[in-house]
């Protein structure tokens, strides 16, 4: 497998999953270039320090892939100055309220029955397949703002590892990176310092047991299956990730190459 550059990610307080993106090895023999694309969770809760890192990186734009739900829960971006923010949700507001409910206030038996044999890696699956195929006009608008002028540019959504990681793969798919170095970037998610919090009401014994964290696993993990599930749903729905691009976002390759000079050294 393809290996990232060595990191030198910093050590941010209150955001969790940040890193650049730069370095990752495109099929044309260029690279990512370091400081145009990064990727995180969400910024909600970001310290001063943290803010002050942000603001250093000379950011564009923003992409916010969270919804209302998520917002409410963790909380509205820290403002940076002269930055703009793009809110792109990925997924409908009241998409999979009652699930999520269960997942933080469900006991053992409702958790087994929602998510045990398989279920909640199915869900994942689900999940990603519909974002590539039924969010084709937002990956769309997110690679036109970024070959016209939004870089540097931060894409997150809550923990950073789906719709972000959707949005990202898509961005390097879309300028040549090779999709093992996909692959690869978006399992960084798993790191134990990147991972976000599993929140679950309850001061009882089962509230984190062994058990339950394993019914959540894959909720939080970052699986090679579901990005490979998206791949495939590419070349289900359009045949070739040239024709997804062209057809489906409406993203043609005089886009790309505009792209391609916006991200690759």
């Amino acid at each position: 497998m393809t290996q990232h550059a060595p990191s030198t990610e910093p050590e941010l307080t209150g955001v969790r999953n940040f890193r650049d993106v730069g370095g990752l090895p495109a099929v044309d023999g260029r690279r990512v270039r370091p400081g145009v694309l990064y990727r995180s969770g969400h910024l909600a809760h970001a310290t001063a320090e943290d803010a002050a890192f942000l603001a250093g990186l000379g950011l564009h734009t923003i992409f916010d892939f969270r919804n209302d739900a998520d917002q409410r829960l963790d909380g509205a971006d820290v403002e940076l100055p002269g930055v703009r923010n793009v809110n792109l949700p990925l997924t409908d507001p009241a998409d999979g309220a009652e699930f999520w409910r269960m997942v933080r206030d469900g006991d053992i038996e409702q958790l087994r029955s929602l998510l045990s044999e398989g279920r909640a890696a199915n869900r994942m699956i689900t999940s990603y397949r519909a974002i590539i195929s039924e969010r084709t006009a937002e990956h769309s608008r997110v690679l036109h703002a970024l070959a016209e002028d939004s870089v540097p540019a931060l894409m997150h959504c809550a923990a950073g590892k789906d719709r972000a990681g959707l949005s990202v793969a898509v961005t390097l798919l879309a300028v040549g990176v090779e999709r093992d170095a996909i692959e690869a970037d978006y399992l960084e998610s798993n790191a134990k310092h990147r991972r976000y919090k599993v929140r679950r009401s309850g001061t009882t014994a089962d509230t984190y047991s062994p058990e339950v964290m394993e019914l959540l696993s894959p909720l939080f993990d970052a699986r090679a299956e579901y990005l490979r599930a998206a791949f495939d749903t590419i070349e289900e729905t359009w045949g070739t990730a040239d024709r997804y691009f062209a057809e489906g976002l409406g993203f043609g390759a005089a886009d790309r190459d505009r792209l391609r000079e916006r991200l690759l050294d």
